[in-house]
């Protein structure tokens, strides 16, 4: 009590002079904050940081001033909600991403961090209505959309549904002064209705013999309300479950025992039952829930928990200090609150993701959705986001299942990878020595760990492609010249090359070379003896880039010989439809193959510059390219026939031809044909708008002959 005194008088003296914008002195709101934080019932530390957690930012103390008068704990407190206090989240997402992991960083030191700093923005909101709309506006979505799920993730159930509320508040203005009013407006009939309930539910408990039981009845929060009539389109008369009943009872086996009692008083409504005892929720909170018909056909939710589950459920984390000899204990890693466990998943991956946008996906996944519970077939529990998928499930258990997972198990019926589990499946997985993850795999799995592992392996997998091509690359690059593979890596040139380009072994040269980041011959002319250069005229000779050599089998697939590897096997983008003549780019994908695309493609872009590789025709080959030609013309008579008979004159076969009468004047044909090339493409293009009638002709794409037809 000394030393909160202190820190109240401290914090008193630092903010004097200092003005809210609501007109009242700045030190009401550390103080209110410091209230919030005893009702959450936390430790001496926590109520004086609460004092004195704006002192550093906003007056002119300094953290070593904390430091001398209230001890190193305080002081680090103190210190973590100063950083803290810098970190918004409405920006983009790569900055959004980087303040969550300072954010992440400051919480892992001390946890209690994270509690000031909710019960500040608590009373922030509170006072939030000062402020003006787009301020409002900013700070009640930030809040839903971080706060909110953290004070969950704690299991802090009060101050969630407080924050919710305010946040609805603010961002919904016209209906949340709507069901305000029609809460209002039935409040005195649901008293009474409360008042029948309780005393029915509590009159059969205690006539089968449970004493010192509490009953009581509850609205829900107008947030809750809210979300249950757009989930399933009702208006607020359809909703008849606005009050939910609590009983709180004195052991486990009560729970049950109570439970058996009210169902025998009403019918359960099917497949609202939840038990939260036996699985209890993510973040600690455990009751048992059902829902039931009573008297009147009026549902009615009841939730059924011994007394400390329900402190547990209202104070989260703070229900679970675990108190020492010397005090508290609030490093992470000591406490053992399984509510913990996604914070040391993110920590974790605020390490290994380096990309914001992948670390801001694995935090809205892991932190902001409710598990599913799904068992193994030793009956452990194993904790999954909702839509998660049996591969999901087998990397959750070991990374080494989940890269072998080659069919599912699920309830004894064997599924597709790609099914959804359901709380309380079971789970089996098979493997298959053979198997590797696909990259399919990532439009399907949930959770980050899966997406994480998979992205990982394939990434290897490239680079390991990538350096048994680059290696073949140079090997054969060398044996025109007459140089031994074996002698050149352990020579000096090699040393030279490893040194120039900073790659620290052989394998990152191979990996670069099979990636085309090195282009082999611009290599070799630095190191090679001039003598030698000339005899091969090296000097003059353009760099080698990939050329399509050889059509096989279908027209969409070709052989490539890539500077002397044989047999690649190409593709041909469907969203760009190259044909010969094009200026054109590859990248290798990871099975051996590789996809050809028009270097103005769109998606060209989104591919790694490091996988993109030059590609030429070989225009001694012969290709046969599909192609989409989109035709506007008038709506006469005999147009059709005038725009088949170009192609026809110019020999080019019309694989399909799709007409649409636009209005009564104008209409759109499309055409599927056959093109040998570039020049012939832009022949048949002149000769369709030499047509009478003909307003336009151009290549489409795949995508948008499909729209046309």
């Amino acid at each position: 009590i000394k030393l909160i005194k202190k820190a109240y008088y401290y914090s008193e003296k630092a903010h004097t002079g200092q003005i809210r914008m609501n007109g009242e002195p700045y030190f009401n709101h550390p103080v209110e904050v410091a209230i919030i934080l005893i009702k959450l019932k936390l430790d001496d530390a926590s109520i004086c940081t609460g004092f004195l957690h704006d002192t550093i930012e906003d007056t002119y103390t300094s953290k070593e001033d904390i430091k001398r008068l209230f001890g190193k704990d305080i002081a680090l407190l103190v210190d973590g909600l100063t950083k803290l206090s810098k970190v918004h989240f409405h920006s983009k997402e790569e900055k959004q991403a980087e303040n969550f992991r300072k954010m992440l960083v400051a919480i892992s030191r001390d946890i209690r961090v994270l509690l000031v700093k909710l019960a500040d923005r608590l009373h922030n909101m509170r006072t939030l209505q000062f402020m003006n709309i787009e301020k409002q506006e900013q700070i009640a979505s930030e809040t839903m959309e971080f706060y909110v799920p953290l004070a969950n993730r704690l299991g802090i159930g009060w101050l969630k549904i407080e924050l919710e509320d305010l946040s609805f508040k603010h961002l919904n203005v016209v209906e949340y002064n709507y069901l305000k009013e029609k809460v209002g407006q039935t409040k005195h009939e649901r008293v009474n209705f409360i008042d029948s309930i309780s005393n029915r539910l509590s009159k059969i408990l205690i006539d089968n013999g449970m004493k010192k039981i509490i009953v009581f009845g509850r609205y829900k929060h107008l947030w809750s309300i809210y979300r249950k009539m757009c989930n399933k389109d009702l208006i607020f008369e359809e909703i008849h479950d606005i009050i939910a009943f609590r009983i709180l009872v004195n052991s486990v086996q009560q729970c049950y025992e109570a439970l058996g009692y009210i169902h025998l008083l009403w019918k359960p409504i099917p497949g609202r039952f939840k038990d939260y005892i036996a699985l209890p929720k993510v973040n600690g909170y455990r009751s048992l829930h059902t829902t039931l018909f009573t008297y009147n056909r009026y549902g009615i939710e009841i939730q059924i928990r011994s007394k400390e589950m329900d402190e547990i459920a209202e104070s989260g984390i703070a229900a679970h200090w675990k108190y020492k000899e010397n005090g508290i204990n609030t490093k992470i890693k000591n406490i053992s609150f399984r509510g913990f466990l996604w914070l040391h998943r993110l920590m974790n991956w605020q390490k290994t993701l380096k990309d914001p946008n992948e670390f801001l996906d694995s935090i809205k996944v892991d932190l902001f959705i409710e598990g599913t519970y799904v068992f193994t077939p030793n009956s452990d529990v194993i904790e999954l986001p909702q839509g998660s998928t049996p591969v999901d499930f087998a990397f959750a258990i070991h990374s080494d299942l989940g890269i072998k997972c080659f069919q599912a198990k699920v309830n004894n019926y064997m599924v597709s990878l790609k099914y959804i589990l359901k709380n309380g499946d079971t789970c089996l997985i098979i493997t298959r020595s053979e198997q590797f993850p696909s990259k399919n795999w990532l439009k399907f799995v949930k959770t980050s760990r899966a997406k994480i592992k998979i992205r990982s392996f394939l990434r290897a997998e490239d680079r390991k492609q990538s350096k048994e091509i680059g290696k073949r690359l140079l090997i054969k690059e060398l044996s025109r010249y007459s140089i031994e593979f074996k002698k050149f890596i352990k020579s000096d040139n090699m040393s030279k090359i490893l040194h120039t380009y900073k790659y620290k072994t052989i394998d990152y040269l191979f990996i670069s070379l099979g990636y085309g980041k090195i282009d082999i011959s611009t290599l070799l002319q630095s190191l090679l003896p001039l003598k030698l250069k000339r005899k091969y005229n090296l000097a003059i000779q353009n760099s080698k880039s990939l050329k399509i050599v050889k059509c096989f089998s279908k027209d969409s697939k070709s052989v490539i010989k890539l500077d002397g590897v044989e047999n690649m096997l190409v593709d041909y983008a469907s969203c760009c439809v190259p044909i010969k003549g094009d200026s054109i780019i590859g990248y290798i994908y990871r099975d051996k193959k590789m996809i050809i695309h028009r270097r103005n493609c769109i998606k060209v872009m989104q591919i790694a510059r490091e996988r993109r590789i030059n590609v030429l025709w070989d225009f001694d080959t012969i290709f046969i390219s599909t192609v989409f030609i989109r035709v506007y013309t008038n709506d006469r008579e005999g147009m059709l026939k005038d725009l088949s008979s170009v192609f026809s004159r110019l020999s080019i076969n019309i694989v399909e031809a799709k007409c649409k009468v636009l209005t009564n004047v104008r209409t759109v044909s499309v055409f599927k044909c056959k093109i040998h090339d570039l020049d012939q493409l832009i022949n048949l293009i002149k000769k369709l708008l030499l047509v009478n009638g003909v307003y336009s002709a151009n290549r489409i794409t795949l995508v948008e002959f499909f729209n046309n037809s």
